[in-house]
């Protein structure tokens, strides 16, 4: 029953589980992410900003309707909830608390929330806030008792929780500080319990002071790599949307390996993947009566008896010398292992040694893991550091998980860069880039082709100078992807028509004219002919023959005798073509139509073969 349970899982469980490894043993992140926004609903939220620009509230409503929109995309799973507090009303479960209005649940993301945030946008949405909700007194303490009362409502097991906090009053309580405690004491309680607060401030006239108050409150950074308190407030939605992702998505490791220097040296490292190829999801089968998502179930039953099999009496076989080798499950799971997984330092090569064709699949990400053994962050540091000096790149033999095949890989040294906000844009360590075997290699056989003139090179290197540009990956959506999530959301948002995109991938045309000027011109001048029109079409090809009413009659071929007498003694018969194998069975007066070819080289050896010995 064990062995039952352990290879068929419960379907019905209701947790999403990610596998790696950490030190050659296997570990498991089990459970889903969860996020709280807490939202000031005072009236200083609602102040319009200058020159037209939106109010505090606006924005938190457009960053939280695209986290939903992102969670539904890329983790539907998660649960998400949106609590006002400074409220007038008060919502929550069983009323507990004063001027707290929990407008929605811990849940998952879907469409009819994305649309209740759609509702409190724009001047209507002031509005409509202003009746549902209005604004009475604070107390931050209720706010984060009600907060931690909705984490405790949830029987699933989550992995993460987190908590943010927009607003843009640095003392929420107006000075007084038995409020003050009581909010100090619960956003204690609540990070005993694991959750992680942030603070998203927001411009407010005069500055936000986050020492006056906040900053008793919010959560350290978990790590060295993790943004920490910006004393700067968000002033455009662009910045808040940034801070937002930079804190809502949670930084998960591949794997967690040992990086070995040597004898007795380890240091722990994590892998991490910078960048996922965005793919459009695949399609869920649905029941035809009630729309509900078909789960398929895979079970193995014997051929003769029709019992079901247990893991155990599957076996898994090989042909070798024409006998059937059987093998138990753990015995294959050995013949695979080539040694625990690691990262096993060989030495260092020069940065010159490392081409471009050497990358053969997406790069990973190496950071230490200071948690798993202590001093690897600063023994780490010190790598990077004389790496980074020499110029050189460190050559590991790489095995990420337990039965993996071994990899040689180039570490890349790579320095922390941060914006003029002090905000991390790339973080300090190693790019592992795999290098390929000398099997993955390719020998071509380039096409030849007229070399190009000098003043052709140069007038093309020319043309290339104009149309350079800085290319970042960030700056081009997919737009087959795109088009995709915009038909789903006009779908499941009940819109008239889906919203236009814009294809980044598409030239500009009439920049690229403008910045190249008489170049094009003259480019053509050089390689064209005269008067060449390149959009102009071919000329038709002109028929052989005198007569223009029909196609020419295709010669007649033929072999002689002798020929066909030394191709059947030397079995070469499959060298001459279908039709003049065709007009060889034509002298025997056999019928050749709809005949392959080598029925027709059977039967012309088996008559030369007859005529032969009949001679």
């Amino acid at each position: 029953m064990a062995e039952w349970n352990a290879f068929y899982r419960n379907e019905d469980e209701e947790e999403e589980q990610e596998e790696g490894e950490q030190s050659g043993e296997s570990y498991r992140i089990t459970g889903r992410d969860s996020l709280v926004f807490l939202v000031d609903a005072s009236k200083e939220m609602f102040i319009k900003g200058e020159d037209g620009q939106p109010s505090n509230f606006d924005m938190t409503m457009q960053v939280v309707r695209s986290v939903y929109m992102s969670k539904i995309i890329s983790s539907h799973r998660d649960l998400v909830a949106l609590v006002f507090y400074g409220t007038e009303q008060s919502k929550n479960p069983r009323n507990s608390f004063k001027h707290v209005y929990v407008y929605h649940d811990l849940d998952e993301p879907g469409a009819k929330r994305v649309q209740d945030i759609d509702s409190l946008r724009g001047e209507k949405g002031a509005q409509l806030a202003a009746e549902t909700m209005g604004s009475g007194e604070t107390s931050l303490g209720d706010a984060l008792w009600c907060c931690a009362n909705l984490y405790s409502d949830i029987k699933l097991r989550l992995s993460h929780k987190r908590l943010m906090i927009f607003t843009c009053r640095d003392e929420p309580h107006g000075g007084d500080s038995v409020k003050d405690r009581q909010a100090r004491t619960k956003a204690g309680d609540l990070k005993e319990t694991g959750v992680v607060i942030d603070l998203m401030h927001l411009m407010k006239p005069g500055g936000f002071n986050v020492s006056l108050f906040f900053c008793d409150v919010i959560s350290p950074p978990e790590d060295e790599s993790e943004l920490g308190l910006q004393e700067e407030p968000c002033e455009k939605l662009d910045d808040l949307q940034k801070r937002v992702r930079a804190k809502e998505q949670k930084k998960r490791a591949m794997a967690r390996l040992n990086l070995c220097l040597g004898e007795g040296l380890n240091v722990a490292v994590g892998i991490y993947a910078t960048a996922v190829t965005a793919r459009k999801p695949s399609a869920i089968k649905l029941y035809r009566e009630t729309n509900e998502p078909v789960r398929s179930k895979t079970r193995t039953f014997h051929t003769q008896t029709g019992s079901l099999l247990l893991p155990s009496e599957i076996k898994k076989a090989q042909v070798y010398g024409k006998k059937q080798i059987v093998m138990e499950r753990d015995e294959v799971d050995a013949i695979k292992k080539f040694d625990d997984p690691g990262l096993l330092l060989i030495g260092f090569k020069p940065m010159e040694k490392l081409k471009l064709h050497h990358h053969i699949q997406p790069a990973v990400f190496l950071y230490p893991e200071e948690d798993q053994v202590k001093g690897s962050a600063c023994l780490f540091s010190a790598l990077l550091k004389k790496c980074s000096e020499r110029n050189v790149f460190a050559l590991c033999r790489c095995i990420a998980r337990r039965n993996y095949p071994p990899r040689f890989a180039a570490l890349v040294p790579q320095h922390e860069e941060v914006d003029e906000g002090n905000a991390q844009i790339t973080p300090p360590g190693f790019n592992v880039i795999y290098l390929p075997y000398a099997d993955d290699f390719r020998t071509l056989d380039p096409p030849h082709y007229p070399a190009a003139s000098q003043v052709q090179v140069d007038k093309m290197k020319e043309i290339i100078s104009k149309l350079r540009f800085k290319y970042r990956s960030d700056a081009f959506e997919n737009p087959v992807i795109q088009q995709h999530y915009r038909n789903l959301e006009a779908l499941a948002l009940d819109m008239m028509a889906p919203e236009d995109i814009e294809d980044l991938i598409m030239p500009k045309v009439e920049q690229i004219d403008s910045r190249l000027g008489p170049l094009v011109d003259e480019f053509k001048d050089l390689v064209y002919p005269e008067n060449y029109n390149p959009e102009s079409k071919p000329a038709a090809k002109r028929k052989t023959g005198q007569n223009w009413s029909g196609a020419e009659k295709k010669p007649k071929v033929e072999v002689t005798e002798d020929e066909l007498k030394v191709h059947v003694q030397n079995g070469t018969l499959a060298k001459l073509t279908v039709p003049v194998l065709k007009e060889a069975c034509k002298q025997f007066g056999v019928r050749t139509a709809g005949t392959k070819k080598q029925e027709l080289i059977d039967v012309i050896s088996l008559l030369k073969h007859f005529a032969i010995d009949k001679a």
